[in-house]
């Protein structure tokens, strides 16, 4: 059974390499890894050609990371699908392994583990863990949700239910979860273990303005869907982010 990996790059010259070597390193094959690259200026493609492993690169112009994501799973060809982005990075070479153990359950339609935070200029050094813990349907409406790094999905659910909504800007990753899990009641397997490490950064919670923005987001999101959240259940998300930095 072969998986497919999804990488969106632009101008990341200065942390594709790690991702790549993680995918490379994996000690399960058949692994199809496919870059999705918005035009880089900085040598992204050219640290890129030399991976042998990347089965396809794309180099044009897109709409944002969720229509790179979208580019890349139109032309995936595995039974699996993961997306690991371009300042991520898996946390040993077995984790693909485990993932496709778990899929062997014909009654498996997603997977997911635990991520950790790791400072941009020191991977060594944990900033925050985030620990998903089993799924239960309703852990979604207490503002719960696993980090998408270390979602992986079989493919005929993408061709099922359809692509990222590219209308959000922050929240399509949540939003496609939503669809899966909440909305579709996809039957998901936790793997109680780190699978991805990431750089730290991203700006939904970088300002109040930021998080407000985000959390109107979250909203639609839960809309989109037909669903109805608790009045508290897009507060409670960041909330849970700041537990994740005090449980490190």
């Amino acid at each position: 059974m072969k998986i497919t990996i999804i990488t969106a790059t632009y101008n990341s010259a200065s942390t594709v390499r790690d991702t790549l070597e993680s995918v490379s390193q994996q000690q399960y094959q058949p692994v199809e890894h496919i870059i999705v690259d918005g035009l880089s200026k900085d040598g992204t493609l050219d640290i890129v050609r030399t991976y042998p492993h990347v089965a396809r690169v794309v180099s044009e112009k897109d709409k944002g990371i969720y229509d790179a994501m979208n580019k890349g799973l139109q032309l995936a060809t595995g039974e699996v699908v993961g997306i690991l982005n371009s300042d991520d990075f898996y946390n040993d070479r077995d984790v693909l392994s485990q993932v496709m153990e778990a899929f062997k359950d014909p009654a498996v339609d997603v997977v997911y583990g635990d991520l950790q935070y790791v400072k941009q200029n020191d991977i060594q050094t944990v900033t925050r863990y985030w620990k998903s813990g089993k799924y239960k349907k309703r852990y979604f409406y207490y503002g719960w949700m696993p980090p998408h790094p270390t979602f992986f999905v079989r493919r005929n659910i993408y061709e099922a239910i359809g692509l990222f909504n590219t209308d959000l800007r922050s929240a399509a990753d949540y939003e496609m979860m939503l669809r899966i899990m909440v909305r579709h009641n996809a039957r998901a397997h936790y793997i109680p273990k780190v699978l991805v490490k990431m750089r730290a950064g991203g700006v939904s919670n970088a300002s109040i303005k930021n998080r407000l923005r985000a959390n109107q987001e979250d909203r639609k999101a839960w809309a989109m869907n037909e669903l109805k959240p608790f009045f508290f259940t897009t507060w409670l998300k960041p909330v849970r982010k700041v537990i994740q930095f005090i449980t490190r």
